[in-house]
């Protein structure tokens, strides 16, 4: 039987890698949803397909939950509370450098607003906020907000940590528009649809990078 995870994944998880799916029980389907079959007792439409264009089989021709041998989905409510605390600690960061730096947007004397500082500020925030959530979700899956939550980032196909590239168009899909246009707005729009989003649970951001978002315990 093969090993290779489905495809779509990008990269073949390590096998090192603590977060990586592991195989169900036998004698159990292994879907975190208990014994009921993973897409219910009606057999799947003869062209239907996995997430994302994988396979709808697994060996032997049974159809494959990719939710099966990973933890639970992580809760929305607590993504959102993360994600308010990324926000914060970044965003002081953000201050203080365009402060440093003389580029913060309004003018303390005349009390309007400069729009070059306004542009500078809003690509640090950019930067700052992608460089921060691509490079911790590398490698951990999780921001300080996710690990004081106990929660993490994962592939969907495979369970493992996301790779530079899929946490990178995670990253900018949810910070991009937030630094430049329309920060609480497209905030609350991406990342939560994560709260109507069946089954999986995604925000925008995850469907852009074929991530979920699971819990760790605790």
């Amino acid at each position: 039987m093969s090993s290779e995870p489905p495809p779509g994944s990008g990269r073949q998880p390590p096998e090192d890698d603590p977060f990586r799916k592991h195989p169900p029980p036998s004698g159990g389907s292994g879907s975190p949803y208990g014994d009921q079959p993973p897409y219910g007792s009606q057999p799947p439409p003869p062209y239907g397909g996995g997430p994302y264009g994988g396979g709808p089989y697994g060996a032997g021709g049974a159809p494959t939950d990719p939710l099966a041998g990973m933890p639970p989905l992580a809760d929305s409510g607590k993504r959102t509370l993360a994600r308010i605390i990324d926000m914060i600690l970044v965003g002081v960061v953000v201050w203080l450098l365009t402060w440093g730096f003389g580029v913060s947007e309004y003018d303390t004397d005349t009390d309007r607003v400069e729009y070059s500082k306004s542009l500078a500020q809003s690509v640090i925030a950019a930067v700052l906020f992608i460089g921060y959530d691509t490079f911790m979700t590398v490698q951990t899956g999780q921001t300080l907000g996710k690990k004081l939550l106990n929660m993490r980032v994962a592939n969907l196909d495979n369970g493992a940590t996301p790779s530079v590239q899929s946490a990178l168009i995670r990253a900018a899909v949810l910070w991009i528009p937030f630094a430049f246009c329309c920060a609480c707005i497209w905030t609350a729009i991406c990342g939560g649809w994560s709260f109507f989003d069946r089954p999986y649970k995604q925000g925008l951001h995850d469907k852009s990078a074929k991530t979920v978002v699971v819990s760790t315990g605790g």
